[in-house]
């Protein structure tokens, strides 16, 4: 959160109804026509995976901030941030991605990119993910280099009208970044196939924030920060083994329990931290080895 990296010290921890008509089986990339989505494929309408057995795992966007240039808002330098930056970048590398990093785009820069990528055909893509390292406000609001942004921004190209190719496909969306200036300060505890069905546009999304509305989230300032901290360590010891929801709880465990913040300043010290996950997925996401 802006304004508040000042207050601590190095080796501290510093804050930061549109119908979709029934699709139809295609080799080729999902398609729009008048109005109607055709996935580039149609999987049985209850199968309890998404099928991640695709030529590609799929294209993974990391916007990254560490130094800004807002008009009369004086940002502070995100010490830390290339920590997560390249720990996320190893991690994603290890479960296939194709990884672009993004670093300090103006809002113009990054809107040019998500454009661009939501128009490609992603049909032999597993999925896709996009990560945002950066300062943030209340009401979902993010910093770009030069101007603040409500992340509606970025995942509202990839909706499945927006983007057919992604129809049905897994989009995430993980979010290092503070949410308001409300701070945690904890308790003690003592002890494919034929099947033709609707697609919502807004179905098979997830967003993994690294704190809850309202509340700041802590970044190490040599360490980096806990939530992607902890999310790569889990990516890289269980990314194979459990799905991704499973792995956001074991996540939202280890942040939740395993870090306190510690800075000279006693209204900013011992405070804690709980991720949050929404998940619209509608079946289970595993990232098989490839």
């Amino acid at each position: 959160m802006h304004g508040f990296s000042s207050m601590f010290n190095k080796k501290q921890d510093s804050s930061d109804t549109r119908r979709i008509p029934h699709g139809s089986p295609s080799t080729s990339g999902a398609a729009q026509t008048n109005g109607i989505i055709r996935p580039a494929y149609v999987i049985e309408r209850y199968a309890a995976y998404y099928p991640m057995n695709h030529k590609r795992r799929g294209m993974a966007l990391l916007f990254s901030h560490n130094k800004y240039n807002v008009r009369n808002v004086p940002l502070p330098v995100r010490d830390g941030s290339a920590i997560d930056c390249k720990r996320l970048k190893e991690s994603l590398d290890f479960l296939g991605f194709d990884v672009k990093v993004y670093q300090d785009f103006k809002l113009e820069e990054i809107k040019a990119v998500v454009e661009k990528v939501s128009s490609m055909d992603h049909k032999d893509n597993d999925c896709i993910l996009i990560a945002v390292l950066t300062h943030g406000e209340e009401g979902d609001y993010v910093y770009a280099h030069d101007v603040s942004y409500e992340l509606s921004t970025i995942w509202c190209h990839f909706t499945a009208d927006n983007c057919p190719s992604l129809a049905g496909r897994p989009k995430i969306f993980l979010v290092q970044a503070c949410r308001g200036n409300k701070l945690d300060n904890g308790v003690k505890v003592q002890k494919d196939g034929v099947a033709r069905y609707s697609i919502p546009t807004h179905a098979d999304f997830l967003f993994a924030y690294a704190t809850i509305p309202g509340f700041m989230a802590f970044r190490n300032t040599t360490e980096g920060s806990w939530f992607i901290n902890e999310l790569c360590k889990e990516l890289q010891e269980n990314g194979h083994k459990y799905d991704l929801v499973t792995l956001l709880t074991f996540v939202t465990q280890k942040v939740a329990y395993d870090h306190e913040s510690v800075s000279n300043v006693p209204e900013y010290n011992m405070r804690k931290q709980t991720p949050c996950v929404v998940s619209m997925l509608t079946r289970l996401l595993l990232f098989n080895q490839v």
